[in-house]
């Protein structure tokens, strides 16, 4: 005779059976929902459904809370292409953008600036984001936590000037994704610090000969 089990068909199915396993869950959910938001909110921006004004800073604030959620997360799960292939998430949008770790308006070069005194303001917060940033390179300074603010902020500056040395821009974003995939307290090597401030230099010497051809 076979055995009888006792189970209640309308009795809600736990996933933990802890606090910690509860909040793993909740984080995981979380996660989840930032990853379809930001499928929705990078769709809607490539048609146009949403402005510049409204999606970067959407984007930004979506961006930071996977960064933090991503901190409980992925100590259980490898990395967000595992997360995503675990629960079947088809959000290729996301996905290229939480890679890149900017908004899609920082990545591209946008419009030309509007007024000679927005350039004047544009030009000296570029100037002084490449300057900080290589300086931070020849102070040895090599974990991603200590660069990757530096070379943001580098490049949402940059990407003001429209496609001026689209090549420069390139090398700048490179780097960033290369930070960005790396955990905080992972460092670069020496030979990726060599060759991130020679493309810095020479973005920097492209982009200043730009300005004066401009």
């Amino acid at each position: 005779m076979p055995p009888s089990y006792d189970i209640n068909p309308y009795e809600e199915t736990r996933l933990y059976t802890s606090n910690t396993e509860r909040e793993r869950w909740e984080s995981m959910a979380t996660l989840f929902s930032i990853i379809v938001s930001l499928d929705a909110l990078e769709r809607a921006y490539m048609r146009e459904s949403v402005s510049e004004a409204q999606y970067a800073p959407a984007c930004t604030r979506l961006l930071g809370q996977f960064k933090t959620i991503s901190k409980l997360v992925m100590s259980v799960i490898r990395d967000l292409k595992d997360f995503m292939k675990q629960f079947k998430m088809s959000h290729a949008a996301a996905a290229h953008r939480l890679q890149v770790g900017v908004p899609a308006t920082v990545e591209h070069a946008s419009a030309a600036t509007s007024s000679s005194s927005e350039r004047a303001k544009w030009v000296a917060e570029t100037t002084q984001g490449f300057i900080t940033f290589m300086d931070a390179l020849k102070l040895k300074l090599r974990a991603k936590d200590q660069l990757h603010p530096l070379l943001s902020d580098l490049m949402s500056s940059y990407s003001r000037f429209g496609d001026q040395d689209s090549e420069g821009r390139a090398r700048v974003l490179h780097w960033l994704i290369t930070l960005n995939q790396m955990k905080a307290s992972d460092e670069i090597d020496e030979d990726q610090a060599r060759q991130m401030l020679f493309d810095l230099e020479n973005a920097y010497s492209a982009w200043f000969r730009s300005l004066q051809n401009s």
